[in-house]
């Protein structure tokens, strides 16, 4: 069983330990958090230290994978490219939860979580490190672009498209054949019923944009 690291050490992070532990493919060796202190434990996981530590400990800990488990879309981006940086022989692994529907067909990239009772239908694509979260559903043909995020309990229907970054919030539900444009957040309970742009955020039943948002503007 290899050994690999997970970057980031709170609420995200300890459902993904879940999973690991559950699916049994990988050995968390410990965990990467830059705002922690090396030796403080998440789960009886222990903090060895951040990204910058990586040549270091990957050669201490004979690590085979990295998984960056961190909730809001940018800020995971910006610590995967901090691994790719340190440790670019480094792969990232999948981590998808026993209790999870894949139909087939389905493609899933590098890096993405899906967690307990999330359900995917046939022919969908899911990017580099998405994150679909408990319960939430991607429907026949739908494709999630890299960073891209659906919260629990999300709903889409056949043919959406969610862009790079963009975050559909707890309990949203689209319609068939939606487009999210990249970086644009869907507000919690949200019925969106035709296509929404890029950068922007938008909510009600049926959802409207209510203001626009730049890259890094938090939303968690």
């Amino acid at each position: 069983m290899d050994n690999i690291v997970i970057v980031g050490s709170s609420g995200h992070a300890k459902v993904v330990i879940d999973i690991v532990q559950l699916e049994g493919k990988y050995r968390i060796a410990g965990l990467l958090d830059r705002t922690r202190r090396v030796g403080e434990q998440t789960l009886g996981y222990r903090v060895l230290g951040q990204e910058e530590d990586l040549p270091k400990l990957k050669e201490v800990h004979a690590l085979h994978g990295a998984f960056v488990a961190i909730g809001d879309n940018f800020v995971r981006s910006r610590a995967v490219a901090l691994v790719k940086e340190f440790a670019p022989e480094l792969p990232f692994v999948r981590a998808v939860h026993p209790a999870a529907c894949l139909a087939p067909g389905t493609s899933i990239g590098e890096g993405t979580a899906i967690m307990a009772g999330a359900v995917v239908n046939p022919c969908c694509a899911i990017g580099r490190h998405c994150i679909l979260n408990t319960h939430c559903s991607l429907d026949h043909d739908s494709q999630m672009e890299d960073f891209a995020s659906l919260a629990p309990g999300a709903t889409l229907g056949g043919k959406c498209r969610i862009g790079s970054f963009a975050a559909i919030c707890i309990g949203a539900v689209l319609v068939h054949d939606v487009h999210i444009g990249e970086h644009a957040v869907i507000g919690a309970g949200a019925l969106v019923t035709h296509s929404m742009d890029p950068f922007v955020v938008a909510y009600g039943s049926p959802a409207k944009t209510v203001r626009t948002r730049a890259p890094g503007d938090k939303y968690v």
